[in-house]
């Protein structure tokens, strides 16, 4: 066996790594992690499910309530999130990584990127309730700004309390969040990469074009991605802005549940089970993407 090493190492061959044996301890530390996982995500969608082929009067098992999915108030509901969703995981996500591209390598004092990763630690996580009282003190019919651009005489045509007016309160928490996922990706290019494309005759939009965006692509995609299932799943903004009267899937199932006129909980709990399906095909994306864009970033 040393002599077989021996010429392996002459020849620059790396030596086999040995087997990997399994160690029952290794896996103890993972245990909270399996049981945290098991009471506030397994529990749960068991529930939901177990719920969702309940009959709403007798308990019996039927597949009514996911028969229901197809009525026009589940479709547009559903139509409507996702519509919400991908405006403000498109438009956030571009001009979020603009501005990360922007702060960190355009050369900007080392100051003002700080003061950017600071706003954005705490504008992703101001939300809710909060948020939306917020934009409605702002920008609603008697809200200050409105109150101010009226009294030099301009007339803000603008509905907070509308479709629209949710996307761009969303956009307000969407921005930043997408300025912390790609600052670690914008980070991971390597100086190299862009004197070698220079050393060819690229020009810097060909660094980009050919070298940059291909290597961000994957993050870039599966940023978008989480963007899209952080504004499907939100709920207090939307509710206190619309009131419920914007048909978005979260409020709909909450009139389902617990509301006094559209109470079905069966069709309530199918509606989040389709939630479920669409969180989990963004999950499913987002770690394949986070797979390939971890080839360049090691």
């Amino acid at each position: 066996m040393t002599e077989i090493a021996s010429v392996t190492a002459e020849r620059g061959v790396p030596p086999a790594r040995p087997a990997r044996r399994f160690r029952p301890g290794t896996w103890a530390g993972l245990i909270p992690f399996f049981v945290f996982a098991l009471l506030f995500l397994g529990l749960p969608i068991a529930f939901l499910a177990f719920g969702s082929i309940a009959d709403n009067t007798t308990g019996a098992p039927t597949l009514d309530n996911y028969a229901a999915l197809s009525t026009p108030l589940v479709v547009n509901a559903f139509q409507t999130s996702i519509e919400v969703s991908l405006v403000t995981a498109i438009v956030g996500g571009i001009f979020g990584f603009l501005l990360a591209v922007a702060v960190i390598l355009g050369r900007l004092p080392r100051v003002l990127r700080s003061a950017l990763m600071t706003f954005s630690g705490v504008a992703s996580n101001f939300a809710g309730i909060p948020l939306a009282l917020a934009f409605i003190y702002t920008l609603s019919a008697e809200g200050m700004v409105t109150h101010l651009l009226r009294g030099v005489g301009l007339n803000l045509d603008f509905k907070i309390f509308s479709k629209f007016g949710i996307e761009i309160v969303y956009l307000y928490f969407q921005f930043p969040l997408m300025v912390l996922i790609i600052a670690p990706a914008i980070d991971g290019l390597k100086p190299e990469w862009r004197e070698a494309a220079e050393n060819m005759g690229a020009s810097s939009a060909d660094y980009w074009r050919r070298v940059a965006l291909p290597i961000l692509t994957p993050t870039l995609l599966g940023s978008m991605i989480l963007l899209f299932g952080n504004s499907f799943g939100a709920q207090a903004t939307a509710y206190q802005l619309s009131a419920g009267l914007v048909p978005l899937v979260p409020l709909a199932i909450g009139n389902q549940i617990s509301g006094d006129v559209l109470h079905n909980a069966g069709l309530g709990y199918s509606m989040a089970m389709g939630m479920v399906a669409v969180m989990g095909v963004s999950i499913v994306g987002y770690a394949w993407l986070q797979r390939r864009a971890e080839r360049w970033l090691r």
